[in-house]
């Protein structure tokens, strides 16, 4: 029989749950340290004191005078798996009453730091106390129902304000002089954080670390110390990286590698992970000082300050990143490997030399901007050596290659090129439009509309005219004129053609061109308008489509707004035309001719396109068969496209 009650709907924990959840933190004494000291950076302490046992069996003890816990804290935080630290408290650290001016980032985040005494046995003791109470608690992880649990708890006296952990040390006994190394290493930005380890800390002039101590002179009376470390010596990371001012041993603002408004370094590059700057300035130094110490204040002796640290720093990045060349250069090198395959042996030494140059005189380069440098040497390298173009020879046949050698004899290669690209242009239209025509997939709105309104040749070489634009007092009228009709969608590139407007049933476009009319004063007027109506869907063209079309030109033409005389060239374009009607529809008004209304096929036009072409898109075949309309409107319009859902047919 299954069991019954409380206890079997609970989860279970093996012994060991916890240690091994820690991961390194569970067996490595550094580490499990480190982020015991950490957690009593977050609860405010000026001063830890780390007592390390010189045997095995012996008591380990870290001790701070933070703001301590209550009991109900001590519940709430310390005994919850995963203890968001971030999201209840807040990423500052909250200070004790006696530094309320203090001011910090807080390290915690998991949760998972705290139980770092677990390193050294399976149960440990934490003394907590503030506002005169003492609370102590004996924590224990050797129990199933739970992962850990409060064995015992006892309360009593103590004034002031700190945490106490202790530990009997059954394993992984750390070495002192090592732990003080590490520690000092990890937190030497702030002086106002003290550690020491067996009743010793380190100083930073005595660090080991230290590659350099230099005073300075700012301006006279007003002098500064500068101190760089290397912190990979003593620790593989620090809290915080860049350069620390501190005043009267207190920091000002927060480590950074920009000093003042000028970026010395790219946090990102190695350099900036690996060294850190510490600049010491005097009590002199009190008056240049926000309040709240969050930064300097801005004035003539603090730009000098930021100026002579900033050419310090320099000076230091270029004198120790000699070093780290060779690593960062490899770094872009490796990121880059396929297309240096590619190129010949000589260029490939080019292309790494380069990118040591680069990294030299820019040390501080951020690793993205220094990748694109590389592709873009690379290629410069393949250009160069002809690698590409020598692929392609080799693919040439004999008759390619004496086209070739008669095109290169007769045509320089970027007037080739200009000619060349002209007649791809135009190909890949009429391409476009026999493939999305008929495609009833195909949303023409976004693909052949704004395609063919600005091809104007395939309605005549006279409207091939860079002369056709759009007009203000042209567009105004036609906006009025089919308000009504109007739909409010967008098109490809809305921002930049002016000409469209986007009916329920149509597309439509109105360019015109402008002389000067000696008759009006030489004043610029309408000469001719090029009206374009592209119809939707699989349409047919009949005696309704061709009226409205002539109803637009006379409304154009009396409606008092354009100057001028000009003649309205108008097109109807749908997939058909209705046999019993009349492809082309005048328009007199008084008397005169004032325009034509010609009704057409997106075929014909295609049609009539590759006659004037002559026929070249039958001669090369190959080059547009096997591309999708979609990929061909991209190309013309340089736009992305609509994709088609369905693979296309052709």
């Amino acid at each position: 029989m299954a069991k019954k009650g409380k206890a079997a709907n609970e989860a279970l924990f093996e012994e060991d749950y916890v240690l091994r959840s820690l991961g390194r933190i569970g067996y490595d004494p550094d580490i499990a340290l480190t982020e015991l000291v950490a957690n009593t950076w977050d609860a405010g302490a000026a001063k830890v004191a780390v007592i390390i046992p010189t045997d095995t069996g012996g008591l380990l003890s870290v001790e701070d005078d933070g703001h301590g816990m209550t009991e109900d804290q001590f519940r709430k935080r310390w005994m919850t798996l995963g203890y968001n630290r971030q999201k209840t408290q807040g990423d500052n650290v909250h200070f004790p009453t006696d530094r309320a001016d203090w001011m910090r980032k807080a390290f915690g985040r998991n949760g998972i730091g705290r139980h770092g005494l677990l390193c050294f046995s399976d149960h440990y003791t934490v003394e907590t106390w503030v506002n005169g109470m003492l609370s102590t608690f004996v924590i224990g992880t050797r129990n199933q129902p739970s992962p850990f649990y409060i064995h015992s708890h006892e309360t009593g006296e103590r004034l002031g304000h700190g945490t106490r952990l202790l530990v009997e040390v059954e394993r992984h006994r750390p070495d002192p002089d090592r732990i003080r190394t590490v520690l000092s290493g990890r937190f030497l930005h702030d002086p106002q954080f003290v550690v020491s380890v067996n009743g010793q800390s380190v100083p930073l002039s005595e660090h080991e670390g230290l590659l350099e101590e230099r005073k300075m002179q700012v301006e006279p009376g007003l002098n500064i110390t500068a101190y760089v470390v290397d912190t990979t010596r003593t620790a593989k990371s620090t809290r915080y990286q860049g350069i620390a001012f501190w005043v009267s041993s207190r920091l000002v603002g927060l480590p950074s590698w920009t000093v003042g408004p000028m970026a010395v370094l790219d946090g990102r590059v190695r350099f900036a992970k690996r060294y850190a700057i510490v600049i010491e300035c005097g009590a002199e130094w009190l008056s240049e000082v926000e309040s709240d110490w969050s930064k300097f204040k801005t004035t003539e002796r603090t730009e000098r300050l930021f100026e002579a640290v900033n050419e310090y720093a320099q000076e230091m990045v270029e004198k120790l990143s000699a070093n780290l060349i060779e690593e960062n250069s490899e770094d872009a090198l490796y990121k880059n490997r396929e297309d240096l395959r590619t190129l010949p042996r000589r260029s490939m030494l080019e292309v790494a030399q380069f990118t040591k140059t680069v990294v030299h005189d820019q040390p501080g380069i951020p690793p993205e901007t220094l990748n694109k440098v590389v592709k873009a040497v690379i290629k410069i390298q393949k250009a160069r050596s002809g690698a590409s173009f020598l692929d392609k020879l080799m693919q040439l046949d004999e008759h390619d290659i004496d086209g070739l050698d008669r095109l290169l004899g007769q045509w320089t290669v970027e007037d080739a090129l200009t000619v060349l690209d002209e007649i791809d242009n135009r190909l890949s239209i009429i391409a476009a439009m026999e493939k999305l025509s008929g495609d009833p997939e195909a949303d023409e709105l976004h693909t052949l509309h704004p395609l063919v309104t600005q091809a104007r040749w395939l309605f005549g070489p006279e409207f091939d005219s860079s002369e056709y634009a759009s007009n203000n007092t042209l567009r105004t009228v036609a906006t009025s004129l089919f308000k009504a009709k109007r739909e409010d969608q967008a098109f490809a590139n809305a921002a930049k053609r002016p000409d469209i407007v986007v009916l329920s049933d149509a597309t439509i476009s109105i360019v015109a061109t402008e002389s000067f009319d000696s008759a009006r004063g030489h004043l610029a007027t309408m000469r001719d308008v090029l009206l374009i109506e592209l119809k939707k869907g699989c349409s047919e063209i009949g005696r309704p489509e061709m009226n409205q079309a002539a109803g637009y030109v006379d409304d154009l033409v009396s409606s008092g707004g354009i100057e001028g005389t000009p003649f309205f060239h108008a097109y109807v374009v749908g997939h058909t035309v209705a046999s019993n009607i009349s492809n082309v529809n005048p328009r007199e008004f008084n008397g005169v001719l004032r325009g034509r209304v010609t009704a057409t096929t997106y075929n014909q036009l295609a049609l009539t396109a590759n006659k004037r072409l002559h026929g070249l898109k039958a001669r090369i075949p190959s080059r547009y068969e096997e591309v999708s309309g979609y990929d061909l409107v991209q190309k013309v319009m340089g736009t992305p496209s609509q994709a088609s859902l369905v693979p296309s047919a052709d």
